[in-house]
């Protein structure tokens, strides 16, 4: 509509909202369409232009095709790639896992003295983190202290102290924790989420509440994160009276709950062996409209193997596949334990017909 204008002229900000909006939605072949459509219609490339088609690719697991389009940068005088093109591309390896490229990005953006920025390196270090390499972690880390470039932020200690915390490891938490606060960088509302979320599953209640009350003198807003995380800590302890005081709180300040919250609500309460309860939940969340996606649903069908029932199990899990809901690993395992629990091995074989690979064939006894 807008080409058949008489006063049409290409210009470069809408094709870069356009090579974004397509990236996002998982269309980088039409993407590729509009940035040579681009070029066809005089518009002259730009490195912005170019790590927006880049992104496009990366974000639909294309990294060959970024690749080559880096190459395609290298080689026009007028379109170096820059520490955003580098930064999008090293997260596109992260996120597969392919260290040995992150380190290749490094060295190329060394030969071009490009200095990585503080969001390159969290990309990297959260990389790191999720993959368990802690050895290269802390060399990322230290490169960010000593660096002018690159210095840690509050991403960067919400990164780490996520990563501690979420092994239980609550001692190193804390002791980075003062590390960072030392260098300057003041928490945000995540960031305390994070140490209550670690002090809830360590059932470390005290210090738990201590956070919360800090939040409230500092003014930092209980959000819905925050209740979700002291909900879960007494879900796994199967404290129904906890989280019905925590829930009916969270919804008198006014906060909405999302599908994490019913799905630590369903467990709490499956915990305590009151699947009445379960019920209630489900019911509300459907009147409420609440997301209910696979994690949802895992949580259901575990509490229906709790209560030993097996009928509703399955009537969940029909349901489930009726409403284009994809069952994951998560998903089978929680169905093979019961089936395998009441010696039902025509069950764990129609499940293994079903998905061969999220069921494992060592599972199949018939």
């Amino acid at each position: 509509m807008l080409k058949e204008q008489p006063f049409y002229h290409p210009k470069e900000g809408t094709f870069m909202k356009l090579l974004l909006l397509l990236g996002r939605s998982g269309q980088p072949s039409r993407a590729r369409h509009l940035f040579d459509e681009m070029l066809s219609q005089g518009c002259q490339p730009t490195p912005e232009l170019y790590t927006a088609l880049i992104a496009a690719y990366c974000r639909n697991g294309l990294l060959d095709d970024a690749l080559r389009l880096l190459d395609d940068m290298k080689a026009s005088p007028l379109c170096q790639p820059d520490v955003y093109t580098y930064s999008t591309l090293i997260k596109a390896c992260v996120d597969t896992s392919r260290f040995d490229m992150v380190d290749s990005m490094y060295k190329d953006m060394a030969d071009r003295s490009i200095a990585p920025n503080t969001v390159t390196q969290n990309i990297v270090l959260s990389g790191y983190g999720r993959a368990g390499r802690l050895d290269d972690m802390e060399k990322v880390l230290s490169a960010m202290l000593d660096s002018t470039s690159s210095k840690p932020d509050v991403w960067t200690m919400n990164i780490i102290l996520s990563l501690f915390g979420n092994r239980g490891q609550v001692e190193l938490m804390e002791k980075w924790y003062e590390k960072f606060r030392g260098y300057g960088i003041e928490p945000e509302t995540r960031t305390l989420n994070i140490l209550i979320g670690a002090y809830g599953k360590k059932r470390m209640y005290d210090k738990m509440s201590t956070v919360m009350e800090y939040m409230r003198k500092l003014a930092f807003p209980w959000t819905t994160a925050t209740f979700n995380n002291v909900i879960e800590a007494f879900a796994e302890a199967g404290d129904a009276k906890n989280i019905e005081h925590t829930f009916n709180q969270m919804r008198a300040e006014g906060m909405k709950p999302d599908t994490k919250t019913f799905c630590c609500l369903i467990n709490g309460f499956s915990n305590a062996g009151l699947f009445h309860k379960v019920v209630g939940m489900v019911k509300l969340a459907e009147r409420l409209d609440v997301p209910m996606n696979t994690s949802f649903h895992n949580a259901v069908l575990a509490a229906c193997v709790k209560a030993e029932d097996l009928m509703e199990m399955e009537r969940v899990f029909r349901h489930m596949k009726n409403i284009q809901c994809v069952p994951d690993a998560t998903t089978y395992s929680i169905l093979l334990e019961a089936y395998q629990k009441e010696g039902m091995t025509d069950k764990i074989y129609s499940l293994q017909q079903e998905n061969p690979t999220l069921v494992l064939t060592d599972f199949v006894h018939v």
